[in-house]
């Protein structure tokens, strides 16, 4: 698993497609629920912030722009959306459930929404 791991960083961070068998589609889990008080949390979105930093934004640049991968519009999307997307990535993007925690996935989500993610 860790293998696995190592392969979707250095498929996010060189830009690498993934070979067929490390992009298998394992079961999905239960879309954990995203209410104002968790989206809201200081802490959630400071958690949040620093899973962004250490790893997200070396594709989607500082403030989600300039980078690698597309501009993000948080205030168009749904927390769920993004969930998704978190977990299970798309298209170049690896998926990062079996890197990060689904609290350290939920807490990115949380960021993501908060207006100190906008640019």
């Amino acid at each position: 698993m860790k293998l696995r791991a190592l392969a979707a960083l250095l498929a996010c961070v060189l830009g690498w497609a993934l070979p067929a068998a490390a992009q298998q589609k394992a079961p999905e889990e239960k879309l954990p629920e995203f209410d104002k008080k968790f989206l809201s949390n200081r802490g959630n979105i400071e958690a949040g912030r620093v899973v962004w930093e250490g790893q997200c934004r070396h594709c989607h640049g500082a403030a989600a722009y300039p980078g690698k991968a597309p501009k993000l519009n948080p205030g168009q999307l749904d927390p769920e959306f993004i969930f998704h997307r978190v977990t299970y990535g798309f298209g170049k993007m690896p998926a990062w459930k079996d890197v990060f925690s689904l609290k350290e996935r939920m807490n990115v989500v949380a960021y993501i929404k908060s207006s100190d993610f906008s640019p």
